[in-house]
């Protein structure tokens, strides 16, 4: 049997140290380590967006993203440092992820487009929850990226 997972989202100015920790710690592991690819984290982005995650049953960040909001990253809302941990993916928890993810950009700025810049490789994944890419891959951090949309109907 799966181990619960509990659903959290907030802006970053109630975050406990804790969660930050945890929120921080796992996008190091996925983005930092895993990919092998140094940059800056956190951003100032955080400060401005609505963080959301999942925890597994000891409390440990399995998941997370941040909702994005419109001017910071493009001019629309946008969804980003997503992330699942290693030992969750294939469990269906990134798409779950995604689709509250979505859900609560929906909320927060109803009647906005939604962008994301999406690994390449994950593209169809994207596909899938209603994304379109726009324009040309392109290099960010070294790992190739497609600038994607989600249109509002």
């Amino acid at each position: 049997m799966a181990s619960p997972i509990s659903w959290h989202f907030a802006p970053f100015s109630v975050l406990t140290a804790a969660q930050l920790h945890g929120l921080l710690a796992l996008r190091a592991d996925v983005f930092v380590v895993e990919q092998n690819c140094p940059y800056l984290d956190p951003d100032p982005k955080d400060l401005v967006s609505h963080h959301l995650w999942a925890e597994d049953h000891r409390g440990t960040a399995v998941a997370v993203a941040r909702v994005v909001p419109p001017g910071v990253s493009y001019p629309e809302p946008s969804i980003g440092r997503v992330a699942t941990a290693l030992s969750k993916r294939g469990t269906g928890l990134g798409r779950e992820l995604m689709r509250r993810a979505i859900a609560q950009a929906e909320e927060l700025y109803a009647g906005r487009d939604l962008v994301i810049s999406a690994q390449a490789y994950l593209q169809r994944f994207y596909e899938e929850l209603g994304f379109r890419a726009e324009g040309d891959e392109y290099d960010e951090d070294g790992i190739p990226h497609v600038q994607m949309r989600k249109t509002r109907n």
